[in-house]
């Protein structure tokens, strides 16, 4: 009983040094109050709502409660925000473990390899259910495999570029069992299996613009053969087919052993169609949907999302349009939406 009133005392005094704070706030904005050594600043905001409650309020809730009134102050915050609870519409208290908490940290994982070196970006990054593993490609040229053979194991293999285009982007192909990756002028297909060496693949050039995006086209019953999306900076959406007997065919002789091989893409039937006026910036198969999906910094063919047929023939799209495009986008197939990002 005694920790309630002094709680609720407590709660009295927190409650009317805000009153007061919003009515410094709302004479400032007017030009009405003159600061004096009584204004209520963020440190004495700070060191009497510490004082009033000790360790049961964080930090970050402090920040939080305090930027709310002086951004806002006709739309004060609940009092439970200053401990990390939100009032819902209908559920009244949310737990405070639950609401100020995102991951769990015990269910991280590190990975402790340095895979890039400075100034290197991570351009990608697919995760591989089926084997297990992860794959990143960085803008200087490193493709990584992670294989989670252990808990906290993973092996990674490296492909140095020595292409002076950046890579733009990457994904599996699942039944070739190749990483694919796009720079600026090539395509690369890389064999991670063979452990003696890593330098195992084949470059597919000249492309004619810039690549920016690649997926693969996930579909089931072609154990030997794997179909592409790629997206360059004209707007172009090309659709690229591999073969295990394109590993054969089209090869040039490789200088050395262990080297990447030379596919000339003039060898390949490459449809492609213009979907946007602007940069492709993303692409991805759906195959929930079996459809496609494209998206651009283009107003006006902004996302599209359609058969890959459509990229073979020239009947309309399904699209829409957004202010400024879309620059990223994703399928939630609980929820039966798309969510696009601007």
């Amino acid at each position: 009983a005694l920790e309630l009133i002094d709680f609720k005392n407590a709660l009295e005094q927190f409650q009317n040094l805000v009153k007061k704070m919003i009515i410094q706030k709302t004479k400032g904005s007017s030009g009405l109050y003159t600061k004096d050594d009584d204004e209520i600043d963020y440190d004495k905001f700070y060191t009497t709502t510490q004082t009033l409650f000790g360790p049961a309020v964080k930090d970050q809730n402090i920040q939080a409660f305090f930027r709310k009134i002086v951004s806002n102050p006709d739309e004060k915050p609940e009092w439970p925000e200053i401990f990390g609870c939100f009032l819902g519409e209908s559920d009244g208290m949310s737990s405070p473990s639950k609401e100020t908490m995102v991951f769990l940290e015990s269910e991280k994982q590190q990975i402790t390899h340095s895979v890039v070196k400075r100034k290197d970006l991570i351009k990608g990054i697919v995760k591989v259910p089926l084997l297990h593993f992860t794959v990143t490609a960085s803008q200087r040229g490193v493709l990584t495999v992670f294989s989670k053979q252990r808990k906290s194991f993973f092996s990674y293999f490296f492909y140095f570029h020595q292409d002076t285009a950046w890579i733009t982007g990457c994904d599996f192909l699942p039944n070739l069992k190749y990483v694919v990756a796009v720079t600026e002028s090539t395509v690369i297909l890389w064999d991670y299996k063979p452990k003696e060496s890593q330098n195992n693949g084949f470059v597919i050039k000249p492309m004619k613009n810039c690549l920016l995006c690649v997926s693969t086209v996930t579909t089931a019953g072609h154990l030997a053969k794997d179909t592409i999306l790629m997206g360059d900076d004209k707007g172009y959406v090309y659709l690229l087919t591999m073969t295990s007997d394109d590993f054969i065919m089209k090869q040039s002789k490789a200088e050395k052993e262990s080297q990447f091989r030379f596919m000339d893409s003039e060898s390949f039937n490459m449809p492609k169609r213009k979907l946007h006026d602007d940069w492709v910036v993303k692409i991805k198969y759906i195959s929930a949907l079996k459809r496609f999906a494209s998206c651009s910094t283009d107003s006006v063919n902004s996302f599209v999302l359609d058969d890959i047929n459509r990229l073979e023939d020239n009947l309309p799209v399904k699209e829409f349009s957004v202010p400024k495009g879309v620059n990223a986008f994703t399928y939630c197939g609980k929820a039966k939406i798309i969510v696009t990002g601007g």
